[in-house]
């Protein structure tokens, strides 16, 4: 069997399928190979130490002694844990200065009501004596007034001295609790760091350096490429990753069953893999368009969590299928699809996938190697501005926005065209029995503007079943399928009439059983301007080979 491509009534033969030469207008390309040429800007650092630069490596030590060291005293949690406890003394401190100080103020009035009452009774006594001594010298009198004076003053003074030597004492009395307290929590502190864990692990890695693990210097790399390899920040985005980790498995661990369903199935799966073998991950936010569902999962706060908790363990499910070791793939390519997703007016879905950005920008740095948005609407780009002030620069370099014209040409810049879903262009069908990656070659038709290129595929017995499966980038051509038997004789058979196929049509798939020797032929014509890419793949099953 073989395919023939004729173009400007010239026939070019062309060798069976795994023969195709390089000189034809078709060029058959081997699985996994580049079909076109690839994004040259798509380039991963290596997480292989050999490659790093003098900088790079000085800074990873740095960083693995940090860890090393947090782990072996038991203060990779600390962070957050002293910062709570100090701000809890400090409220203690605080509500016991308070409560000094009303004390303070009740004992001052009461002096003052103290110091009132002597007063009246100074004066009480002083108009005593007087009566007395009405008819006495006036000089006795005037003794007696300044001997009850005197003794006023005394009572004023002692009240002085009194009221002095008490702030003294409280300003004593809260030192003694401040350093208890201090004291207090300075002694759990070290009672917590008696707790030691060398095992503490991150997506199944051992973060202890001295375990020797060659994987454990992988990790630590992405988060310092997410610090731009400044060992103290990328330290502290690990110990905050941590306790996030900590505090999530135990919301999780509260959270009802059913959270896998909180969104439909294919809303975010994970489906083949790129050129250079990250698995793709596909995200359909179109499913929000359903109000049944955008209420289920965004319409109160228990749904935005329950949403919230379904993309984190899809993301864990995910990382699992990563290989952290050096040269090993440690990261993925997602791709989102917004077609019919709610627009930017939709404050909760808005607000839903901010959460989602920074929540994995956070703690799952490094992870997604490219961020592909395709089907992308005009909304898009007032939608982006919401969320793209908030994306490091790092991340903003990883993402790539895609028309709906240009889908499929966008796609296998990263993702060979056999493992592209066919709703996107490609050639890869779900539980598909006919073809795999392995068992057929990719062959490429360029059709030139204002022209018509045909495929023809040769079955060289009777009784031989052919099967194709074709695409057009961008497409807008016409197309048609016919079998013509090699007996002149013979009647040529219409497998399928012409028709015009628009820009978003899917990959066609056909099958023609040929009762004699002769071919199938495709014609596509391009009326447009531009040049037209045609990919395709075939394979042929006779009743012979099946009986043997």
């Amino acid at each position: 069997m073989g395919v023939e491509v004729v173009s400007g009534g010239v026939v070019e033969a062309v060798a069976p399928a795994k023969e195709v030469s390089a000189k034809a207008e078709a060029v058959a390309v081997a699985p996994g190979a580049a079909a076109v040429a690839k994004n040259t800007s798509f380039r991963e650092e290596s997480n292989r130490l050999g490659d790093l630069k003098d900088g790079e490596r000085k800074a990873l030590a740095e960083f693995r002694a940090k860890v090393e060291e947090a782990i072996v005293e038991g203060k990779l949690f600390d962070l957050e844990d002293s910062t709570a406890a100090t701000s809890s003394s400090k409220v203690k401190v605080e509500k016991k200065k308070k409560e000094k100080k009303e004390g303070k103020k009740k004992k001052e009035k009461a002096a003052e009501e103290k110091k009132a009452e002597e007063e009246v009774k100074v004066e009480e006594a002083a108009a005593t004596e007087e009566k007395k001594t009405e008819e006495e010298p006036k000089k006795e009198v005037e003794a007696v007034e300044e001997k009850k004076a005197e003794e006023a003053k005394e009572v004023e003074a002692t009240e002085e001295k009194k009221e002095e030597a008490e702030p003294a004492e409280e300003k004593k009395q809260e030192e003694e609790a401040a350093t208890a307290e201090d004291a207090g929590e300075a002694e759990k502190a070290d009672t917590a760091a008696v707790v030691v864990d060398k095992d503490v692990a991150l997506w199944g890695v051992p973060l202890l350096p001295s375990k020797g693990d060659e994987a454990t210097d992988v990790v630590l790399l992405k988060f310092l490429r997410a610090r731009d390899f400044k060992a103290g920040a990328a330290f502290e985005m690990l110990r905050r990753t941590l306790r996030w980790r900590r505090e999530w498995k135990s919301l999780a661990a509260t959270a009802a069953d059913d959270d896998d369903g909180a969104v439909p199935e294919g809303a975010c799966r994970l489906d083949g893999a790129d050129r250079e073998g990250h698995p793709v991950c596909y995200n359909a936010l179109g499913v929000f368009a359903d109000d049944a569902v955008y209420k289920a999962a965004l319409g109160d706060d228990e749904g935005k969590a329950r949403f919230l908790r379904w993309r984190v363990r899809a993301m864990e499910r995910h990382v699992a299928e990563l290989d952290f070791a050096p040269g090993g793939v440690a990261s993925l390519l997602q791709v989102t699809d917004l077609k019919n997703s709610p627009g930017p007016a939709k404050k909760d879905f808005r607000v839903a996938i901010r959460q989602v950005v920074d929540l994995f920008q956070d703690n799952y740095p490094e992870l997604v190697a490219r961020n592909i948005l395709i089907n992308v609407p005009f909304s898009y780009y007032a939608f982006s501005t919401l969320f793209y002030p908030f994306l490091t620069q790092r991340t903003k370099s990883k993402f790539v926005v895609a028309r709906p014209s240009k889908v499929t040409e966008t796609l296998l810049k990263y993702i060979p065209i056999e493992a592209i879903p066919v709703k996107y262009g490609g050639l890869k069908r779900d539980g598909d029995s006919e073809f795999s990656a392995e068992d057929a070659e990719i062959t490429k038709v360029v059709v030139k503007a204002s022209s018509t290129e045909t495929i023809e595929i040769e079955a060289t017995e009777g009784d031989t079943t052919l099967t194709w499966d074709l695409t057009v980038l961008g497409w807008e051509v016409s197309y048609k399928e016919e079998f013509v038997p090699s007996d002149e004789g013979s009647y040529t058979i219409v497998v399928c009439k012409g028709r015009k196929m628009g820009a978003t049509e899917e990959a066609v798939r056909n099958s023609f059983r040929a009762g004699e020797p002769g071919k199938v032929v495709i014609t596509v014509e391009n009326a447009t301007r531009g040049k037209k890419k045609v990919m395709f793949r075939h394979k042929a099953k006779s009743s012979s080979a099946k009986k043997c």
